[in-house]
């Protein structure tokens, strides 16, 4: 009596034990009922591999179950048997016990880590990275396969697992459990063309944010800030003052700790530029700032490029970049401009013999260029980066496949789902929003009656007391009446008793006026006398004056007798001496003119200037966002902690030059000649 088993299923894994289509009708001869033991996993993951029975003895046996440890339900007792048959059977049972543990497949842990998760496998020691890369895919929903793998490091060097290859097999820890990390290891070139799914942009927006912030891809300042926000938007959602307030990113890190060592702001200066770009992002989905993030980060220079260090035939020292473009030769100390440039779709063979690569191109004129890495490793490693890479990029320019078709599809009616989704949440919202305010309107309104009645109670008030005011002014206003009837009697009196002493007034005025007329009529002639005794004075001085000018009129005409010769010559020494001091004036004037002209174009200079700063500050407002913020925190920069990047970036700026132009500027000179060119390097 024997038992012949199949392989048992894997490890970690338990699935209900079924006999072998042909036999089943043996057991119900016998009348067991099989237990079934609860999954350690989903039965889904794996196919169902059912184990075979076969006995010699004429009466069938059922399998037995693995199990029963975890508390499973005892099968039930068949009737009664003799005691061959008894015997038949436990013979069977211990058989099929010992084959099972015989056959029973060793595992081993695997942990997985992603952008944002941990997860732990039980695997069987024969898969291969097939399996395990599929099952990690399976289980994160994941279809996009083409740009992820799983990394491993060995010997402080990165490599990815082979699929074709058992997981053992490679150069991996030996302690379990052994770690692998799921990331993305080609990059797309249009991520808003080519990543479909929503886990695969957010699996590359984690990833690429990581990069950024780990500084392994050079972010400018001001783009900082803008992909910042909306690292923020896909985290929070819609900026809601009442909610996000001062301080509510303090806790979060969202720019490169370059970028805030290079200039003089605090915290919180950070956190109100990020604010205010993240208030105008409202009505992004998650999804929708992921990708706005990705399109941003897609045209920096060092996204998703692979560097290694390599050496020409000469023995210069380079590096060689590997990306979704091509092939990439820079400076070790420039990464942000390539020096040379081949695309893949002029290369048509890529190979390594040891440590020397060797790159065929497309036109089979061109002589063969080669390069040495520093390890073999290296070599297989980069070898791995140009299959993949090449393999997308061929991929792009052809017609997509139905998998991929099927997937856009997809996605098309998810985003419009998605979309109606938010509209129909929008509209909730708007009529929520407007019930709210009609609600807030109505009490406002509601409390604006109660203070409206309340103070007509208290004006109702006020009028009562002031009524009772007015009446008791009223009898005092009649009282005072007729004291004021009273005293306007008295002032009748003293009226008449002021009127009579104003005819005395009267006569008395007269006399006074007489007096007055008679001494201004004294006045008068007093002035006459003064004006005539004047006259008197001014014709003196007249005959004196005439009687002066006779004698010096006698006294010329007496010296031009006697001394006619000398007067000439003073007159003539007089005239010489007049021109000698016009020059002078000439250059005080000139010298006048020239200081003049001088302040004038200072104040000139002075208001253009002024007028300069003033077109530079309106401009700030037309400029983009980059460049507002830029030109904002450009005061603040310290210079001093620019590194090589900061400075290679801004002559690049500067010069016009951006990653893609500059690629196209690198290739548009034939291949040989840049062949050529790199084995002058």
């Amino acid at each position: 009596m024997g038992t012949a088993l199949s392989s048992f299923p894997t490890a970690g894994w338990c699935s209900l034990l079924r006999p072998q289509e042909g036999a089943t009708s043996a057991p119900q001869r016998v009348g067991r009922k099989p237990s079934c033991l609860p999954p350690l996993l989903p039965l889904d993951e794996r196919p169902f591999r059912p184990i075979r029975t076969s006995l010699s003895s004429p009466l069938p046996v059922t399998p037995l179950l693995i199990g029963r440890r975890h508390g499973a339900a005892p099968a039930a007792r068949p009737p009664a048997l003799s005691s061959s048959h008894a015997m038949a059977g436990a013979i069977a049972s211990r058989m099929s016990f010992s084959s099972l543990k015989r056959k029973q497949p060793k595992t081993f842990t695997v942990r997985i880590v992603t952008m944002d998760a941990e997860m732990e496998f039980s695997c069987e020691v024969k898969w291969k990275g097939k399996d395990l890369f599929d099952l990690v895919c399976r289980t994160l929903g994941l279809r996009e396969t083409w740009f992820f793998g799983l990394q491993y490091t060995i010997k402080d060097t990165v490599a990815w697992l082979k699929m074709d290859k058992k997981v053992l097999d490679h150069d991996v820890p030996t302690e379990e459990p052994v770690t692998f990390h799921f990331l993305a290891k080609f990059y797309p070139e249009n991520a808003e063309e080519e990543l479909v799914q929503e886990i695969t942009q957010h699996l590359f927006f984690l990833q690429v944010k990581k990069q950024i912030l780990d500084e392994k891809i050079y972010c400018p300042p001001e783009a900082s800030v803008l992909l910042a926000s909306y690292a923020v938007q896909a985290k929070y959602g819609d900026y809601d003052p009442n909610v996000h307030k001062r301080g509510f990113l303090a806790q979060e890190e969202l720019l490169p700790k370059r970028v805030i060592n290079l200039y003089q702001m605090t915290p919180e200066m950070w956190e109100e530029r990020i604010t205010a770009w993240y208030a105008e992002h409202r009505g992004r989905a998650r999804d929708e700032a992921e990708m706005e993030y990705l399109k941003i980060a897609q045209d920096l220079e060092m996204y998703g490029v692979n560097y290694f260090a390599i050496r020409n035939k000469k023995g210069t020292e380079l590096l060689l970049g590997v990306d979704a473009l091509g092939l990439h030769i820079y400076d070790p100390d420039n990464r942000l401009t390539p020096k040379i440039s081949f695309p893949w779709n002029e290369i048509r063979n890529i190979s390594y013999s040891d440590k020397e690569f060797t790159i065929k191109p497309l036109d089979k004129k061109i002589d063969v260029f080669k390069f040495n890495s520093s390890k073999l490793r290296v070599n297989k490693l980069i070898l791995q980066l140009c299959i993949g890479n090449h393999d997308l990029f061929m991929r792009r320019r052809k017609a997509d496949s139905l998998e991929v078709q099927q997937m856009k599809a997809q996605a098309r009616e998810e985003k419009a789902r998605k979309q109606m989704e938010r509209q129909r949440l929008a509209r909730e919202k708007q009529m929520r929003e407007e019930a709210e305010r009609t609600r807030d309107e109505l009490e406002r309104r509601l409390m604006q009656l109660k203070e409206e009645a309340t103070m007509a109670n208290e004006a109702l008030m006020r009028s009562e007391e002031t009524a009772d005011l007015l009446a008791e002014k009223a009898q005092i206003t009649e009282e005072e009446a007729k004291l004021l009837a009273q005293k306007a009697a008295e002032a009748e009196q003293e009226m008449q008793r002021i009127k009579a002493t104003a005819i005395r007034t009267e006569e008395e005025k007269r006399l006074m006026e007489q007096k007055v007329l008679e001494a201004e009529m004294l006045a008068l002639k007093m002035a006459e006398e003064s004006e005539r005794r004047a006259k008197e004075a001014d014709q003196l001085k007249q005959d004196l004056q005439e009687a002066r000018e006779s004698e010096r009129r006698a006294k010329q005409k007496l010296l031009e007798i006697t001394s006619k010769s000398s007067y000439t010559q003073s007159m003539n020494s007089s005239t010489t001496a007049l021109p000698t001091d016009l020059p002078s004036f000439n250059l005080i004037s000139e010298s006048l003119s020239f200081d003049f002209k001088d302040t004038d174009m200072k104040r000139l200079s002075m208001e253009i200037e002024k007028e300069k700063v003033e077109y530079m500050e309106k401009s700030k407002h037309l400029q983009e966002q980059l460049n507002e913020l830029k030109t904002e925190i450009e005061a603040l920069k310290l210079k001093e902690r620019e590194t090589a990047l900061d400075i290679l970036h801004n002559e690049n700026a500067s010069r016009g030059n951006s990653k893609h132009n500059t690629i196209k500027k690198l290739t548009l000179q034939s291949t040989k000649s840049r062949v050529a060119f790199f084995e002058e390097l």
